[in-house]
């Protein structure tokens, strides 16, 4: 998303970042370099070099920082945000587990009655748009099971991603933190933090 004005509130201390969708908020004391009473902010604008995705700002010092706008919208908790955030990550599980299955592209295409061009636009981490039906199938052809877990947040800014990061994770073995047990046809899978745990399939 491009940001379309950003300025430097000294009197709250935060920058007001202003998109289409509205103005978000982001602390001073998350920035880094910080802008304190010694090195004030005396220029912020939407960085063209970044692609407008991000801000930079400039200090009284000499410092300069820059900001994108994804950790505003992480600070803010924006829903859009955490759900794209989910789906990421759901999508690079799915690509280590066809990585470690060894199997060819087009072989899991033909079963998933797909095209291969359309299977990698599945594992594209950067396609926000794809089904997650989608890639719950393909996890259950190459022998797993995804159990999702729906908990109330912690209070306070960031405790959403701080859950994502942390909920589950999906270990190998039968001491795995969710006893899994491998069905014959089920690969094996490195253990790797993410927002569901991913186990291989029960016989």
């Amino acid at each position: 998303m491009k940001i379309g004005e950003v300025t430097a509130n000294n009197r709250k201390h935060v920058f007001e970042v202003k998109t289409s969708r509205g103005t978000l908020t982001f602390p001073y004391v998350k920035a880094r370099p910080e802008p304190t009473g010694d090195a004030r902010v005396v220029r912020v604008f939407p960085d063209p070099e970044l692609g407008g995705e991000a801000f930079t700002y400039e200090l009284s010092t000499g410092e300069e920082g820059s900001i994108h706008f994804d950790s505003v919208l992480d600070y803010n908790e924006d829903p859009a945000y955490l759900a794209d955030m989910y789906l990421y990550r759901l999508t690079v599980e799915a690509r280590n587990r066809l990585e470690q299955s060894g199997l060819p592209v087009r072989e899991v295409a033909r079963a998933l009655g797909t095209s291969a061009s359309q299977l990698y636009r599945l594992l594209d981490t950067t396609n926000s748009t794809k089904s997650v039906r989608q890639l719950l199938s393909l996890l259950s052809f190459l022998g797993y099971e995804v159990e999702f877990s729906v908990k109330k947040r912690s209070s306070g800014r960031n405790a959403a991603t701080s859950h994502a990061r942390a909920t589950a994770t999906a270990r190998r073995g039968s001491k795995a933190h969710a006893s899994a047990r491998s069905k014959p046809a089920a690969k094996k899978a490195s253990g790797k933090a993410t927002t569901a745990a991913i186990r291989p399939q029960r016989p």
